[in-house]
Order: C-alpha cells, then structure tokens, then sequence
C-alpha cells in the first residue's frame, strides 16, 4: 500500500518486501509477485502512458518515430521538486489535470507559496477545490466533463480506458448525461491546447484525436509495450494484462537473475515527549475530499481534527481523553510547524505513534522530509509534540 513508500526508509522497506517474496517462491512465475495496492485506478496507468518527469530513452525513442519530434531528454521535475522549482522562479506555469495539488501536497505553507508565485497557473477540473482559490498572477479554471459522464465527439460516443493494480488495462464508459451542454472532455480541451501552442513544431493531428479517441490508442499500440492492437484487444471482457517482466523470468539485472539486496536496519524514534505521527484517510474520503465527518473505520463521528494516541502514551505525555491540544511538527534544522485546535482520541495506535487526518496535517510535513532515494513526502513518519491549548 502507499504508506508503505511514504516515510524516509520507503525504498529499503519495499526491497526487503522483494527479498521476502523471492525467499517464498513468490516471485518469476504466473499467478505470483509483488502487488501494490494503490487507490485511483490511473495511479499506475499515468506512468505506462508516459506521465512520468523520468522516462526513459526507450519510450521517448518510440515517440520520436511514431510522431517525427525530438521529445526532450532531460528529466523534469517530480511532486516535491516541482514546489521547489515553482518557489524559486523556475517554472512560471503550472497546469494540473484533475486533483487538487495544493491540498495534496506537503508543507501547505510552502507549497501555497510556491503556486502563488507562478504566472499562469491551470485547473482542469469536475469540481471546486482548494487549488482553485491559490492562483498566480493568471488564473484559469477549465471545466470538464467526469468520467462518469457521457462524452459524445464529432464521429460518435467515446470510451477512455483505465489500468487497475493489477496491471489490467480496460475501457470506461461514461453512463450520466453531462452536467452541461457545452462542458469539453479531458481530450477536448488537451487538444485544443496543444494544437494553439504546439502544431508549428510538429504534425500531429489533434482535431483527428479529438474527434475519435481510437486514433490516440492506435498510436499507443505503437509506442507502449503490451498494447499493440489495443482497440480490439480492449473491447474483450477483462480487457488486457500488461506484461509482468518479473513473473516472465526477464531480470533487468547484470546477471540477468533475480538479485537479493542487503538492507541497513534504520528506525525511526521520537524524542522523549514526542509521537511518530502518520496522517491518513477517514472512510468518507476521496483522496482530499472528505464528504463527511464521520469515520466509521475508527469509530471518530462530527469531527476530523482529532490526533489518535495510544492510551498508554495519552497518560504518560500528561494528557487527558479529549482534551484540545495543537501538533507541532519538529524537523532538524528547521522551523516547527503548527496544526491547531484537535482533539485527543484514545486508540490502540503504536506505541510511541500517533494519527491524524489528511489533508488536516499536510501543514506539519516539511518540504524536505523526504524518503531516500524516491523523493516521497513522509507523510507516515512525522515527530511531533502535543501541546495544550490554553
């Protein structure tokens, strides 16, 4: 799952996952292998679509024959360095398809800044969030059709498709009359954009792509490993299983066999008087967008600006069930960082662990906790004390 990649020693934690699998048998064979659990159902299928700041040569040269254009080699930037490059004036636009950037992403404060020292910054968006109100010097917010809605082109209804956490690629109707007459898909407004700033610069035909999105996934099929012939192949029941390398017996490793890895065992412990902190998501949420108060996972009703804590650390930190205290994030060399006005709920947390809501506590993460080598926020290892209000 996401937490697991989500505190300084991701990288580490999910090789000996790796090393665990390969130990079992679980691993270079059918019907086997490692499984990331991921929630939106285009987590994994951004990246096969080349929605990725470090793709790699091979991709890019499918590109440059399929299109005639010399795609950029340098990588770009990925979440945490965007906000960086943002704050300091080195990206002057930004243009978020779907999400809500701001809510989504550590360091509110920071982050807040970054966006707004932008030129331009873009929201093409279903609906209203808090990204939308964090604007540069200009501002647009594109509306666009959901995937649930209806999307009728110039030669007819359209499907998109959609890739699951098992790498199954499959197509996605929209079933619901649109909520307006005049809204554009995705496509539609992708389109339109790239064919006034792009279409001097090479011949891609943008009003055909529009108009049929079948002609987008022909020339996928040949551009993107697993999915050649990918209109019939996606219009069968369960539609298509992208290859597994790993569980084909193809290593990409010098001896080309599977290679354990030897890990440092590093553990993360608060100071006295401190919690781990680990933010997460109430059952009513969708990613930002909590749709009520209630938790029914954990029992939590009316509010969301609780901290769970384990009993035993509730009496040892000299606290009381609900009493009102704010989260003060530490970080070494670094200011704190203050989430006010929540409440103690007792809970069977960790020992030494606490936890919040996100995107509640997304204000205590610093930009620069990181974890090594992915560069993934620690959102689930945050120290923090608990201060009482006054």
């Amino acid at each position: 799952a996401m937490g697991v990649t989500q505190h300084r020693h991701g990288v580490p934690t999910i090789r000996e996952i790796v090393n665990f699998l390969l130990l079992r048998g679980n691993l270079g064979k059918a019907g086997a292998g490692a499984c990331p659990v991921r929630g939106h159902s285009n987590v994994q299928g951004d990246r096969t679509m080349g929605v990725w700041e470090q793709m790699p040569d091979s991709f890019l040269d499918a590109l440059r024959e399929e299109f005639g254009f010399e795609p950029p080699r340098a990588h770009g930037f990925d979440s945490v360095n965007a906000i960086r490059a943002m704050g300091e004036g080195q990206v002057k636009v930004f243009v978020g398809v779907a999400g809500n950037f701001v809510r989504a992403a550590p360091d509110s404060d920071v982050t807040e800044d970054a966006m707004r020292r932008c030129r331009l910054t873009v929201h093409v968006s279903t609906k209203l969030n808090r990204s939308h109100t964090v604007c540069g010097e200009t501002a647009l917010i594109l509306p666009t059709l959901g995937r649930t809605e209806r999307d009728i082109q110039a030669t007819g209804e359209q499907f998109v498709t959609v890739e699951n956490s098992m790498s199954e690629v499959h197509s996605s109707h929209g079933r619901l009359e649109p909520a307006s007459k005049v809204l554009l898909s995705e496509v539609a407004i992708l389109c339109r954009l790239a064919a006034r700033t792009l279409d001097a610069r090479a011949s891609i035909p943008w009003a055909e792509f529009e108009a049929d999105y079948g002609t987008i996934r022909n020339r996928i099929a040949r551009i993107v490993p697993g999915l050649h012939d990918f209109n019939r192949r996606v219009a069968r029941p369960g539609g298509i299983r992208l290859p597994n390398p790993v569980n084909e017996g193809v290593y990409g490793t010098a001896t080309g066999k599977a290679m354990f890895t030897r890990n440092a065992w590093q553990m993360l412990h608060a100071p006295d008087g401190h919690l781990v902190l680990q933010s997460l998501r109430s059952h009513d949420q969708w990613n930002t967008v909590p749709y009520t108060d209630d938790d029914r996972y954990r029992g939590i009703h009316g509010s969301r600006r609780v901290v769970l804590v384990n009993p035993r650390d509730v009496t040892r930190l000299g606290l009381a069930p609900g009493q009102k205290v704010d989260l003060v994030s530490v970080w070494a060399g670094g200011a704190d960082r203050r989430a006010e006005d929540f409440t103690v709920v007792p809970y069977p947390t960790a020992l030494g662990c606490a936890a919040a809501y996100y995107p509640e506590t997304n204000v205590l993460l610093p930009l620069d906790s990181v974890a090594e080598s992915s560069n993934q926020p620690t959102a689930k290892g945050m120290v923090v004390r608990l201060e009482p209000r006054g």
